[in-house]
């Protein structure tokens, strides 16, 4: 099979055509015919989630006696200048602050992460869910915990003030990868909302055919909508809150920040009569 003809399916890219189909296609399909790149949106809380995260991946490969050498705060002051040059003052020292917040949260409270963890050997986990149908499942899992009986525990770090929905696909997904990616069993799985809470919280997990049905249902819908090429909104031509934000990059009404992953050309919607107006692009 060629991975490079395969649909690839993720955690955010199911999310999103569940959400909205015309998002989906504008945050995974379109390319801009200006520079041939992806586009995608960055918010304040967007950035704050990237660099947290970035901080703790970076402690994972590290000895459990080494972790806490250097503070988290510390470390998560050169990321967070990384991902924040695209906001003004005061948003750049709010966000800061509850980045530096959770980090404190965690160096108090470090609970699994003092613990040995797992790390699969790939840059991004992926494995054919299908080849049938030439679907391919990735994701990058934020931490697996090492357990005592030689099984694994699934963490995902939730940097937001939300819960998780009740019919999210995220860690039945993150399941799969951890099953077919890595050789240990996964005993369980849980979401730490680390701007509330001082241990993870445990979820229930279901097994392994219920997770791989949910995620290739929704999988051969998008399939069918690629070969068909029908990406609607919901909520017509009037657009939704998924991809209305999206059709102002088409609109040359954002501005422009930098370039993400993948060479994908990253904006944000700021309010025109604060933005930078050499950036509108």
């Amino acid at each position: 099979m060629d991975k490079y003809s395969a649909v690839w399916l993720s955690h955010s890219s199911i999310n999103t055509f569940k959400h909205c189909p015309r998002a989906y296609y504008l945050s995974s399909i379109y390319r801009d015919p200006r520079t041939g790149h992806k586009i995608s949106l960055i918010t304040p809380s967007m950035a704050l989630g990237s660099a947290v995260h970035e901080v703790l991946e970076s402690l994972s490969v590290l000895p459990t006696d080494k972790r806490f050498e250097v503070s988290l705060i510390e470390r998560f002051q050169p990321v967070w200048e990384k991902v924040s040059d695209f906001l003004d003052s005061s948003t750049n020292v709010q966000y800061k602050k509850r980045g530096e917040d959770m980090l404190r949260r965690l160096t108090i409270h470090p609970g699994p992460l003092t613990n040995k963890a797992v790390k699969i050997k790939m840059d991004l986990p992926y494995y054919w869910i299908s080849e049938e149908d030439n679907l391919i499942l990735c994701g990058k899992l934020d931490w697996l915990e090492y357990l005592p009986d030689d099984s694994v525990h699934i963490i995902d770090f939730k940097t937001g003030i939300g819960e998780e929905s009740v019919d999210s696909l995220q860690l039945p997904i993150y399941y799969l990868l951890a099953h077919n990616c890595q050789s240990r069993e996964v005993k369980k799985a849980s979401y730490w909302y680390i701007a509330r809470n001082d241990t993870p919280t445990e979820k229930k997990l279901l097994n392994l055919d219920k997770s791989r049905k949910l995620v290739m249902k929704v999988g051969k819908e998008m399939k069918l909508a690629r070969q068909l090429e029908r990406f609607k909104c919901p909520e017509g031509d009037s657009g939704c809150k998924h991809c209305l934000p999206l059709e102002n990059i088409l609109r040359r009404n954002a501005v422009f920040v930098g370039q993400g992953d993948y060479k994908t050309d990253l904006y944000t919607n700021f309010d025109n009569d604060s933005a930078p107006k050499s950036q509108i692009l």
